[in-house]
């Protein structure tokens, strides 16, 4: 039977978490049979979108399909919001201070990181997960953010409550790794400990600022920049925006780096090609390499919204779908980007794609805020681990959650 079949002879009360199931162990397959007969595939916890035309019109229509979800989670972080004043401000300050002129600097600090960690590990085993792929995106937030001082444990806890509660955590899910309000409890707790941080961090800052030893880091620059008084940028703001950095710093990075190295060592050839791109002399060889592996396996194989009013999906054509107010709807962007009448010969791995025609840091107005760094990071984590030569990978823990938790690696000895 086609998954349809099966689909359509579940309950209504089964069919969602059925097909979440087949998202997560059977996705590829699902997502050609829902692209070809049902696009649109409407549940009555949510309503999904598996073609490229009908997610870009979800992730670009901000007015009728709204980032409301993230609003219990975020509270008045600008993220939570649409098209505002205070989004457009705030996140535009915080491109202007993550440089790109920075980002060479940062890449080759990463592999040397990485290449030291490993190089301390030889002739043991390691967890990679908190020695390597959220460890270093740490080692980044305290060396280039300038967000020093906190210990790595807590900061890592930080970014992942809030990721598990803000992704993972929404009323259409149904998390195994925690209670759902346990998950709350959680972010909540991360968050009155970060915060007790950033506001010592900024205030030592600010003494350092007032005594005329202004910092180059970025809390400091933020602090510049609201003492100046030239927009509205208030010091609570700056702290809820240095938080910001940090939340989405890690887990993202942690997850897209494990599988970007899982769908490069699937295949004998594409590892094979992917070794040599890493040897290279030139650090970005590898960057289409790991691109492409994302799109073969997202960190985020959807983006949800809420629709704020009724509308419709699919316009015009055989599948077209109504979309009632309120309705939670997810963008699968996994499916988009396999969709052929988007994607040339999308069922082949072609590193020279980049990161054209993807979803990998999102789209439109809320497309990811550290896209540039990202796109550097994670490449170069995954650089460092491909030069390594004879490194011995065991199976990924996940621990019933939806991220990457544990991974032990033997690393050979000198």
């Amino acid at each position: 039977m086609s998954y349809l079949d099966r689909l359509d002879a579940t309950s209504d009360a089964d069919r969602w978490p059925l097909v979440r199931q087949w998202m997560r162990d059977e996705p590829l397959a699902l997502y050609a049979e829902l692209r070809a007969y049902r696009p649109v595939l409407d549940l009555p916890e949510v309503t999904l979108a598996t073609r490229h035309s009908d997610c870009i019109d979800i992730l670009g229509r901000h007015d009728v399909f709204s980032v409301a979800p993230y609003r219990p989670k975020q509270g008045n972080y600008w993220m939570a919001e649409d098209d505002t004043a205070r989004h457009w401000r705030e996140k535009s300050i915080m491109r202007a201070i993550l440089d790109f002129e920075m980002i060479p600097d940062l890449r080759a600090w990463v592999e040397a990181e990485v290449t030291r960690r490993l190089d301390a590990a030889r002739g043991c085993t390691i967890d990679a997960v908190a020695e390597i792929t959220r460890a270093v995106p740490i080692g980044v937030v305290s060396q280039f953010f300038g967000l020093t001082g906190a210990d790595p444990k807590d900061m890592i806890e930080w970014s992942y409550w809030n990721q598990m509660d803000a992704f993972w955590n929404q009323p259409f899910d149904d998390p195994q790794f925690a209670i759902a309000d346990e998950i709350v409890a959680k972010r909540e707790a991360a968050n009155e400990a970060m915060r007790a941080y950033l506001i010592a961090l900024v205030q030592e800052r600010a003494a350092a600022l007032q005594a005329g030893q202004p910092g180059d880091d970025m809390v400091s620059r933020l602090l510049r920049l609201s003492a100046s008084q030239a927009l509205h940028f208030d010091v609570p703001l700056v702290v809820l925006n240095a938080g910001g950095l940090l939340i989405g710093a890690v887990e993202t990075t942690s997850h897209a780096a494990v599988n970007a190295l899982l769908v490069l060592s699937d295949d004998a050839e594409r590892h094979a090609a992917a070794v040599a791109a890493a040897q290279s002399d030139d650090p970005a060889a590898l960057d289409g390499h790991v691109y492409e592996a994302l799109r073969f396996k997202p960190a985020f194989p959807y983006f949800f919204r809420r629709a704020e009013s009724d509308t419709t999906l699919a316009r015009g054509g055989d599948y077209e779908t109504l979309v009632a107010q309120g309705k939670m709807v997810l963008a699968v962007t996994h499916s988009a980007m396999f969709d052929p009448t988007a994607i040339s010969a999308p069922e082949s791995f072609d590193p020279s794609r980049g990161l054209r025609g993807s979803f990998t840091f999102g789209y439109g107005l809320h497309e990811c805020l550290g896209r540039a760094i990202g796109a550097a990071m994670i490449p170069a984590i995954v650089r460092s681990v491909l030069r390594c030569q004879g490194l011995d990978a065991g199976a990924v823990d996940y621990r019933r959650g939806p991220v990457p938790e544990a991974w032990p690696w033997s690393v050979p000895g000198t």
